[in-house]
């Protein structure tokens, strides 16, 4: 399997004696919405032939099925004639570490998800599940009473995958799934398998989980939080400084000054639906505004308190139907920019917030708005791949359009609609 640009998992089953050589997929996949409307989008040759890219894999690299005990799963590397396929999300991923590499640091990426549980209704749909003994950071059986949960837990690290800790989120039926800290390519790998790997031990007790960033309008979103930090090649966490008062380096704070300074255009690639945006308001504690802080959940970029080996920057922007590896990417870029660019680190923030707010600069109110504010940010383009964003810029401009073409004028803060859900819930 690989992530096509919305995140989704394409692939084929190969027999053991043919995966050596690969196979190759149509890369017109990067023309399609969640509709499978296409437009003929940069690097998708939908007007020049429907061109294939070969997918191959690192057999070092396959995780233990979880169908069964016979099939085993490999994230895909893909490429055209050769050379990488640039217009893959994955390879931008690649590049992000390659330039992060050419300063001088290895970089450590650890991914929490956060997902609602689902089930069927009785005319087609699906609800929340309905767990009324759950509460935040619940245990046992009032928090997962058929124990799906703890299925997921199993057979995830029966088939290779670290998980760091499951806990019971804010809201009923809502989970925290958070995988062990790795190299960033293999975090971001780990992480895009796991979620297709939750989501099907789900189906197989009769339940579903969604990763959409607001399924439920008078419920808390969720989010994909990515933590990160850099290592010298001797191992030392470089975002550590012993003799700073606040106990960060110099890096550190100059990855801090790129996230905030390109927060608004970083938000279509991390939050990148219509949907997206019911999650991503004021006094939500998400990603909103363009700050961070010192153990503060309330800005877009937490700094927890652990030092030494675990420091840590946490971005809180993305959500459960970014494309993990592009998201990844994102905020990896944008923090360089900091380093390249001699950015200033703004304060932290002090305030309370939720009505006490640092900056007056925060996220578009729709995806419109955030690709606009993507277009403008020829900097971060230019970082995290030229390629990638015009195919991104493209098909989600035909995502918008489809939006207003069936449900009319958007409204900043409005309700998630029947569209959002039919568009998104199934895929995310």
């Amino acid at each position: 399997m690989w992530p096509d640009h919305l995140g989704l998992p394409r692939g084929k089953y190969l027999p053991i004696r043919l995966a050596h050589k690969g196979t190759n997929h149509c890369v017109s996949t990067f023309a399609l919405g969640y509709d499978r409307s296409m437009v003929p989008a940069p690097g998708s040759f939908l007007l020049e032939g429907l061109r294939d890219a070969l997918s191959t894999f690192d057999p070092d690299q396959i995780h233990p099925g979880w169908e069964d005990d016979r099939t085993g799963v490999a994230v895909g590397h893909l490429t055209m004639e050769g050379e990488p396929y640039r217009f893959s999300p994955r390879y931008a991923l690649q590049q992000a570490l390659a330039d992060w590499a050419a300063l001088g640091y290895q970089v450590k990426v650890g991914i929490e998800l956060e997902a609602y549980v689902l089930e069927p209704e009785d005319d087609g749909g699906w609800k929340r599940w309905e767990t009324p003994r759950s509460m935040v950071y619940g245990t046992g059986r009032f928090a997962d009473p058929v124990g799906v949960i703890d299925d997921i837990m199993r057979t995830a690290e029966a088939s290779g995958f670290k998980v760091e800790s499951v806990n019971a989120e804010f809201d009923e039926s809502q989970f925290e799934l958070t995988l062990e800290y790795d190299d960033a390519l293999r975090a971001a790998d780990d992480a895009f398998l796991f979620r297709v790997l939750a989501r099907e031990v789900a189906i197989d007790h009769g339940l579903d989980l969604a990763f959409l960033g607001k399924p439920f309008s008078e419920l808390s979103g969720t989010g994909v939080h990515v933590n990160f930090s850099m290592s010298d090649a001797s191992g030392t966490n470089c975002f550590e400084d012993p003799s700073a008062e606040d106990g960060l380096s110099a890096l550190a704070k100059q990855c801090l000054a790129g996230l905030v300074a390109h927060h608004p255009g970083m938000a279509a690639l991390c939050a990148p639906t219509v949907n997206a945006y019911r999650r991503l308001q004021p006094g939500q504690i998400n990603g909103y505004w363009a700050n961070w802080g010192l153990e503060h959940r309330g800005a877009a970029n937490r700094v927890p308190s652990a030092r030494g080996a675990a420091t840590r920057i946490e971005n809180r922007l993305s959500d459960g139907a970014a494309n993990i590896h592009l998201a990844v990417a994102t905020v990896l870029q944008a923090a360089r920019l900091g380093v390249v660019d001699d950015l200033e680190c703004p304060p932290p923030l002090t305030g309370d917030g939720f009505e006490e707010i640092d900056t007056g600069v925060h996220v578009g109110e729709s995806l419109a708005a955030a690709l606009e504010d993507l277009k403008r940010d020829g900097r971060l383009i230019e970082a995290v791949s030229a390629d990638v964003c015009a195919n991104f810029i493209v098909n989600k401009t035909a995502e918008w359009e489809r939006y207003i073409a069936a449900v009319g004028e958007d409204r900043p803060g409005s309700e998630v609609t029947p569209w959002g859900i039919s568009q998104y819930l199934m895929y995310h």
